[in-house]
């Protein structure tokens, strides 16, 4: 059977490393409302006065994870669909960026010319928010609306606790873990409050995660910090961790407003001041190592946890390609159920 495509797709990167380059993918990515969820001339006003710094800022951060083949999340990715290849047995398989090249519109167009008529589409992010999950799968949708394409869609749902997702995510850690380390630091990408309590009226939100940790089924579907918490629990008790020994945070704030807590940048200074020497850290949230691992983390985190007191930050690496991982992806790509 080869009548069934799928389509993965990842958030995106830059062309290249040049200031031009960066600033064209910012406005992409900013401009987006559900990244920023203001109205329209608020956000051009907020996202331009951003530009005016901003792309340097993130070209020189770029420019020290870069590799010689190009951006490390899109190369990760390529490989990943290389893999995917051989498992996905339905057809072929296509790989998109929600921003940046290859575009979702050109990936679709692309599979409708080879007379695919019925579409998985990946969007490879563990856990839902509509700044990840959403945003692909509307864009998806305007593309064959506009287009006037004659696909079914199914999609893959955020598979943030399923079981082939943490087993592959236990397998590719575990020889990090095997070795001495005193703490498990799982940073997760944050959001701004306002994020979740737009989904879940009501829902309100402390540092300590209660609420998110005990949410109920018709919250936690929506909740974002729910989840991570989900995945880091599911993890962390498949792995045998003791509570002490592993914590959550959240990482990537940008702006003034109220972002999730707690923040990675204030508990990178906890755990250095309260005795811990080696710190491991894995990033849950990213399938692929991108600039918010390799950088934020692998650098600028080792650098300040070391400032803080720290000796070493050992940043374990995403399930990028990993063998299990893709067949993981297999398998819940082939359970991904019909858009509606």
């Amino acid at each position: 059977m080869t009548d069934h495509a799928l389509l993965l797709v990842n958030l995106g990167s830059p062309a290249s490393t040049s200031v031009a380059d960066v600033r064209s993918y910012l406005n992409q990515f900013l401009m987006d409302p559900y990244v920023i969820d203001l109205p329209w001339p608020v956000r051009r006003l907020l996202v331009s006065l951003i530009l005016i710094k901003r792309p340097a800022q993130s070209a020189h951060a770029y420019q020290s994870i870069w590799w010689q083949d190009g951006s490390p999340l899109v190369v990760i990715s390529q490989r990943l669909q290389r893999v995917m290849s051989e498992q996905w047995k339905c057809g072929p398989v296509e790989l998109a960026m929600r921003y940046g090249e290859p575009s979702i519109e050109s990936a679709l167009l692309k599979l409708a010319a080879k007379g695919q008529r019925k579409i998985t589409l990946a969007p490879l992010y563990p856990q839902f928010a509509d700044s990840t999950v959403t945003t692909v799968v509307e864009e998806a949708r305007r593309v064959i609306r506009e287009h006037r394409l004659d696909v079914q869609l199914n999609v893959l749902q955020p598979f943030y606790d399923e079981p082939e997702y943490i087993d592959a995510l236990v397998a590719s850690v575990r020889p990090h873990l095997e070795q001495s380390f005193d703490h498990l630091l799982l940073s997760f990408h944050g959001l701004p409050e306002r994020h979740l309590q737009k989904l879940n009226p009501g829902h309100s939100l402390d540092g300590a995660g209660d609420c998110c940790q005990d949410a109920s089924p018709q919250v936690l579907a929506k909740c974002y910090r729910g989840q991570c918490f989900r995945t880091a629990k599911a993890f962390a008790g498949q792995m045998g961790l003791a509570d002490e020994q592993w914590s959550v945070s959240f990482q990537s704030r940008l702006g003034r407003a109220k972002w999730i807590e707690p923040y990675t940048e204030a508990r990178l200074d906890e755990l250095a001041k309260q005795g811990v020497k080696k710190l491991l850290v894995m990033c849950p949230a990213f399938v692929a190592d991108c600039i918010e691992t390799l950088e934020e983390i692998g650098d600028r985190g080792r650098e300040q946890f070391r400032a803080a007191g720290g000796e070493d930050l050992v940043l374990v690496p995403c399930l990028n390609d990993d063998p299990q991982w893709a067949q993981a992806l297999n398998a819940l790509c082939l359970r991904a159920p019909l858009a509606l």
